[in-house]
């Protein structure tokens, strides 16, 4: 127990050591918080509180859950089995796995991971011949997952217009279909263990007796029903309540678009009668001016928990500012630096650069490409995602479940087997009127045709064919270990064959080939030899990077996706108004304060060295953009920057962070008197002969460029030309 417990702040050593009660962390970034949750199952362990079958640890990655696995089997030597520890999905899979009857779901359901969700979704508005310009599949899509992860059944939906209503439909249509062919999606997972606990007291119980302790990593990412299906599944307000142990910060709540609620926080201190906060303030991986700088800029956001980051490495170095006079020129500065800092040893995997938009990527990778310098795209395409992996899953999936349309759709006639469009459709349509699945009407269809065994199988075409494959598949697959499934269906179904013929087929081969590679480790971590659990595992995994090579790269990323990564070096360029505060945010509630927090998270990347960098003009989607700095760099102290050549001519607070565009002048403060085309200056009153009388609110450009944005009493905002446009003072 003293090994356990070493080398803890104070403030660590608290959280840890806490008696049976629930409580939330305020764990800041790089403040040790995964090794506080780990050291906590294994104190609660090692003391006798709990046995290893009480602990449920909740985390948001499969990497997070088997890295939190590694810890716990370090500090003490268990059996990790026992154990639930896993993310939202995977623990609901899990439990469903378990109660399907309960749960009114067939043994063999299969997952549907997005990719297949939306293609189920597009064959239903196809189905309803709906209008896909009008009803974009992918607006459904967020319809459906937005209403289950609000706990809503179609039944229980609100409709307040015609579109609603539509979308209504598609989403009963949706639940149908899914119904028929035993598949659910991510959000499903969630919400029909929800309803299991809610509708079966005695299961709920018995889970509540299990788990007496749970333990819930970045809380601040719950959505409204995960926080709901954890209150259940605690019992609080009980006699029994488990002791719930929520780690979260929430200043590093990005996630707000995928349907993630901070609020859930406050709701927790509230509902689990919360007494204390715990705050872990100590940083452990930056200096102390990349904290400082981090500190002022989120203070600026309201309605937070608050807590203020520190470190005992010292200051360090002030951050690197710079001011480019385009994209090109920010590139060029930033592959300078990046090879003076590989020169002085440093890897370029330690070094990144973020940005708020894809967009931005293009110039810095043809930048990087013509200085020979290797880079990695974090975030490119993931194993279980990559084409060759998709169809040989489909495979797979019939083999478990003959009724799954969406993987018989992806394979019907892949490799070709003379199976065109008109007979797929024809098929859908036979389905669809004897409301069965597409498996159910390719056997009628080739009735009497096809049968095992069959000696003339060569002879057989089209849809005959492919059933055939599927029943010889699933007839050679038979007892056989899951590894050996793998390589029976690969070789049937021809999928090497057919990639074999390709120009460049190693890499499709390779991954194949590791595909049974995957399945072998998965018994092997497992344990387990089932099929449909190798298929639910691939579809849970596919949510997750997978960093491909190990070769030394600069790493590219967008800010969403270095959260929970770190850096010696830390390129964030783009900080530029609309950019970074991205201009969807102005017109959002609370859009600048999300904005600001994916700024906080992305300075905390940097462990040692951080630059900010912003364009005096940028090309994005194909138009010249001139800017103004972000607001952002003002909210940061003068005294934690270095600025690599002078200041922005036209960079100014904002009095109002919501409301960044304001027609009284009182409420623009310039930094510089300079901020001014021609005489015109932000907050100027000017008349215009067509608009009448109006406010300027921006300024950009010189010379014969140079251009005014009025917000005019009457005719709104306008972009003129000052060359053109005949303005005159009020």
């Amino acid at each position: 127990m003293t090994s356990l417990l070493s080398d803890l702040n104070p403030q660590q050593l608290e959280a840890i050591t806490l008696p049976h009660q629930s409580v939330l962390v305020l764990a800041g970034a790089g403040s040790g918080k995964t090794r506080v949750l780990t050291t906590r199952i294994a104190y609660l362990i090692q003391s006798g509180q709990v046995s290893p079958s009480g602990i449920l640890a909740v985390t948001f990655t499969n990497k997070a859950a088997k890295e939190m696995l590694t810890r716990i089997t370090a500090m003490l030597p268990i059996n990790p089995r026992g154990m639930w520890i896993g993310t939202f999905h995977g623990l609901c899979h899990r439990m469903l796995r378990s109660h399907y009857q309960d749960a009114g779901l067939p043994q063999a359901f299969q997952i549907l991971d997005s990719a297949d969700q939306l293609a189920l979704i597009k064959r239903i508005l196809k189905d309803l011949s709906a209008d896909d310009k009008k009803f974009p599949p992918r607006q459904v899509q967020w319809f459906i997952n937005n209403a289950k992860e609000s706990g809503l059944r179609a039944a229980y939906v609100t409709i307040d217009d015609v579109f609603s209503r539509h979308m209504l439909e598609f989403y009963q249509a949706y639940e149908l279909q899914c119904h028929k062919v035993s598949a659910v999606d991510f959000a499903e997972l969630l919400l029909r263990s929800y309803e299991l606990l809610s509708r079966n007291e005695i299961l709920c119980q018995h889970y509540r007796e299990r788990f007496n302790h749970i333990l819930v990593d970045e809380f601040q990412d719950t959505n409204p029903l995960q926080y709901k299906w954890l209150k259940l599944l605690s019992g609080t307000g009980t006699k029994e309540a488990a002791a719930v142990f929520a780690v979260g910060d929430d200043d590093q709540s990005i996630y707000a678009f995928r349907g993630a609620y901070s609020g859930n926080m406050k709701d927790f201190e509230r509902d689990f009668g919360i007494t204390k906060i715990i705050k872990l303030e100590q940083n452990y991986r930056s200096h102390g001016n990349i904290l400082d700088a981090a500190n002022a800029l989120i203070e600026n956001n309201s309605e937070r928990l608050g807590k203020n980051l520190w470190t005992a490495e010292g200051r360090g170095e002030p951050l690197r500012v710079y001011n480019a006079p385009n994209d090109f020129d920010e590139a060029a500065f930033i592959v300078e630096e990046v090879k003076t800092l590989h020169a002085e040893g440093i890897a370029l995997s330690e070094i990144a650069l973020l940005y708020r938009s894809n967009a931005q990527s293009r110039v810095f990778e043809h930048s990087l490409f013509n200085a020979a310098i290797p880079y990695r795209v974090y975030g490119g395409m993931r194993f279980f995602d990559r084409q060759e992996i998709k169809h040989a899953l489909a495979y797979l999936r019939l083999i478990a479940n003959l009724d799954d349309d969406g993987a018989l759709l992806r394979v019907i006639n892949f490799p070709t087997r003379g199976i065109g469009a008109r007979s797929v459709e024809q098929l859908q349509e036979d389905a669809k009127v004897q409301g069965g699945s597409l498996w159910a009407a390719a056997l009628l269809k080739c009735d009497g045709e096809v049968s095992l065994p069959q000696e003339s199988h060569k002879s057989l075409k089209g849809v005959a064919k492919f059933v055939f494959l599927i029943m010889t598949m699933r007839q050679s697959c038979g007892e056989l270990a899951l590894p050996q499934i793998v390589e029976c269906m690969l070789i049937h179904s021809e999928l090497l064959t057919h990639y074999a013929k390709e120009r460049e087929s190693s890499e499709r081969l390779e991954n194949l080939n590791e595909l049974i590679n995957a399945a072998t480790s998965f018994v092997h971590e497992a344990g387990n030899d089932s099929l449909a659990e190798f298929l639910a595992h691939a579809s849970l995994e596919a949510g997750e990077h997978q960093v491909g090579s190990d070769r030394d790269a600069l790493q590219l990323m967008t800010v969403h996706a270095a959260k929970g990564l770190e850096f010696h070096t830390v390129f964030l360029s783009g900080l530029e108004e609309g950019l970074f505060p991205h201009e969807n945010s102005l017109n959002e509630s609370n859009g600048i304060a999300e904005e600001r927090r994916l700024m906080y998270v992305a300075m905390t990347r940097a462990r040692r060295r951080l630059y900010l960098s912003f364009t005096q003009s940028r090309m994005l989607h194909g138009q010249t953009r001139y800017n103004i700095a972000s607001r952002f760099l003002d909210e940061i102290p003068q005294t934690c920057l270095k600025w690599m050549q002078a200041a922005p001519r036209t960079s100014f607070r904002y009095s109002n962070s919501t409301n960044p565009i304001s027609t009284s002048a009182s409420s623009i403060q310039l930094r510089s008197s300079n901020s001014s085309r021609g005489g015109w200056k932000i907050g100027q009153s000017v008349m215009h002969a067509k608009f009448g009388t109006g406010v300027i609110i921006n300024c950009e450009g010189c010379g014969s460029d140079a251009r005014v944005q009025v917000n005019f009493d009457q005719a709104g905002m306008k972009w003129l030309s000052l060359e053109y446009a005949k303005l005159s003072t009020v």
